[in-house]
């Protein structure tokens, strides 16, 4: 689960300043490490149907942010897929 700390050291991380959780690239990170969470859940409780969706969600709402970094900045949008592991 994220927790306060693991969440203020993605914020650290991937933003401009300590406090800024705004920014595209927060945010981004914030979401992979939620999906990356619930990843394993499915695999031992296929049938949970309801989480699932939440978690696709998410993940359509990750590529929209995405969307929205590689049209206003395709450099910071390739270093961050380079630094979460996203792509290619």
């Amino acid at each position: 689960m994220l927790t306060q700390e693991k969440t203020n050291e993605i914020v650290k991380k991937y933003g401009k300043t300590e406090k800024d959780s705004g920014s595209p690239e927060v945010q981004i990170a914030l979401m992979t490490e939620r999906i990356k969470y619930l990843t394993p859940h499915f695999a031992d409780h296929k049938h949970d149907h309801h989480s699932k969706r939440g978690m696709m969600k998410l993940i359509g709402q990750r590529r929209r942010m995405l969307r929205y970094l590689q049209s206003k900045d395709e450099a910071r949008y390739t270093t961050l897929i380079k630094e979460l592991g996203l792509r290619k």
